[in-house]
């Protein structure tokens, strides 16, 4: 038994509403959705700013031994002037010059290089947790640069990302990360940036030895404060950078 070829030419003529298309145009597909973004790697930012970081809390260390050395020409010149030499006073100008310097131009650095980092990361968030953000990227670097709301947007930015860099759960939901490293690194550089204003409005007008002995000691406590500042900032930028690795590499559910 075998089957016969239908004839193709059809025995009636075609009904209304059936058999092929008529000839002719046809409309375009419709294009594909656009893509929701590119992640892009941080790692090579992190990279730049451990360097940084760790070479300028270094030369911060150094500062605060300079503030020091100043603190205590201070005192012994207030208690006796004729203890104190010249070249200790210049020697103390110098370091002071030459560390300014170097922080000056290193956290010029850092910023740069931070916020390239910073806008990479929170466009790599919004790949991950399109809803997980309240502003847009751009705020990611302009927040910054917003008087009194810069001390806010930049952490609401910070850990918003940190929350869509964390993979979620088996069963879809987000998993409770702690923020803690990011509130941590935040109040101490605010901190930091506010004891720096202090000490750069009393330096301008510091005169008399006495003076140069208070304005050396918050100096020495901004440095301080800068390190500390310096290392959370370190561990944030790694651990957040490490999340999203993790995340864009083994997906985003958490084996456990």
């Amino acid at each position: 038994m075998s089957f016969s070829t239908p004839d193709p030419t059809p025995s009636t003529p075609p009904q209304p509403g059936f058999g092929p298309p008529p000839a002719g145009p046809y409309p375009a597909p419709a294009p594909p959705p656009p893509s929701s973004g590119v992640l892009r790697s941080p790692q090579g930012l992190a990279t730049a700013l451990t360097a940084l970081l760790s070479v300028g809390a270094a030369v911060d260390v150094f500062s605060s031994g300079v503030n020091m050395y100043t603190w205590k020409l201070m005192k012994d010149l207030v208690g006796d002037p004729l203890s104190v030499e010249d070249d200790s006073l210049d020697l103390a100008d110098t370091l002071a010059g030459l560390t300014g310097i170097a922080q000056f131009t290193l956290r010029l650095a850092t910023i740069v290089v931070f916020l390239v980092w910073f806008h990479r990361v929170r466009c790599n968030g919004q790949v991950f947790r399109p809803d997980g953000f309240t502003q847009s990227t751009g705020w990611a670097i302009g927040g910054w640069f917003v008087p009194l709301a810069n001390l806010y947007f930049p952490y609401r930015t910070a850990r918003e990302t940190w929350e869509a860099s964390t993979r979620s759960a088996p069963d879809g939901s987000y998993r409770s990360t702690s923020i803690a490293p990011v509130t941590a690194w935040w109040i101490v550089f605010v901190a930091g940036l506010l004891i720096d204003r202090v000490f750069a409005s009393q330096y301008r007008n510091a005169e008399t030895p006495e003076e140069l002995r208070v304005v050396s000691a918050i100096g020495g406590v901004s440095d301080l404060t800068n390190i500390v500042a310096a290392v959370l900032a370190l561990l944030f930028v790694r651990k957040l950078t490490a999340m999203q690795h993790a995340k864009a590499t083994h997906g985003p559910v958490a084996p456990f």
